[in-house]
């Protein structure tokens, strides 16, 4: 019995994927036979990609779905039972971290700004930071559910923080932070990060599950435009530091 809800959860996965992934493909064709006029051996070749993406989603998906998310509201309610709730902090920046580098968007991302920026500004080194901020937030995350804070005290001052910062960062950092705070709530931080808040919230006495659990993407959301930004202001203050002395 468990082999065939399996088997239809696939099911469901593969069409989610092939429904994303079918309107890309029919503009690709569109602009082929009205425009582009592409060799035939480069649309086979960008086919097989297709092909190659569309199992590894389908397959990476199914593994979160059935895997990390009963993990994940398991470890929540494991969790409720330590002596110190605030432990619960650093293991939550130790968690996202590892949910940042195992996100397959965020490393596309970093690969890209190394490409476009010369190596400028190398993969490994925004990777760091990305990592970092959101280890930073999650942790605050959890902090909002062990102690009930509300939500705006967080989030209502870390966008005036990222509007202010806006004024003392270059463009090109802020281009690459805005994309970043949408590349990090993935399907690994969305499904294992959030399953753990919703099984911690939903675990704790006198929190809800609804009004405790949820929340925590947005501060996932948030980190990355903070952390960025933030690094850019110092290069930039760096910069003109050694300007000014030479």
């Amino acid at each position: 019995m468990s082999m065939l809800i399996d088997f239809i959860d696939f099911r469901h996965v593969l069409s989610e994927v092939l429904i994303a992934i079918g309107p890309l493909v029919g503009f690709f064709l569109f602009f082929q036979l009205v425009y582009l006029k592409m060799s035939r051996e480069y649309v086979i070749n960008l086919f097989k990609g297709v092909i190659l993406a569309v199992a590894g989603l389908t397959l990476f998906l199914q593994g979160v779905h059935a895997g990390f998310m009963p993990v994940g509201t398991m470890m929540g309610e494991i969790m409720n039972s330590l002596d110190h709730l605030w432990i619960l902090m650093p293991i939550g920046f130790l968690l996202g971290v590892v949910a940042t580098v195992a996100e397959p968007a965020v490393r596309i991302l970093c690969e890209n700004v190394e490409k476009a920026s010369s190596g400028a500004i190398a993969e490994r080194f925004l990777l760091t930071i990305l990592c970092i901020g959101v280890g930073l937030f999650i942790a605050l995350g959890m902090a909002k559910i062990i102690y009930g804070i509300p939500i705006y005290y967080i989030i209502i001052p870390g966008y005036i923080c990222a509007l202010v910062l806006m004024k003392f960062c270059e463009q090109a950092f802020i281009a690459i932070a805005f994309d970043a705070g949408g590349v990090a709530t993935g399907p690994m931080t969305v499904t294992f990060v959030m399953a753990i808040a919703l099984g911690l919230a939903e675990a704790m006495e006198g929190r809800s599950a609804v009004q405790d659990g949820f929340g925590l993407i947005a501060l996932v959301a948030m980190a990355p435009i903070l952390s960025v930004m933030l690094v850019g202001v110092v290069l930039n203050f760096i910069q003109r530091s050694e300007l000014n002395e030479n």
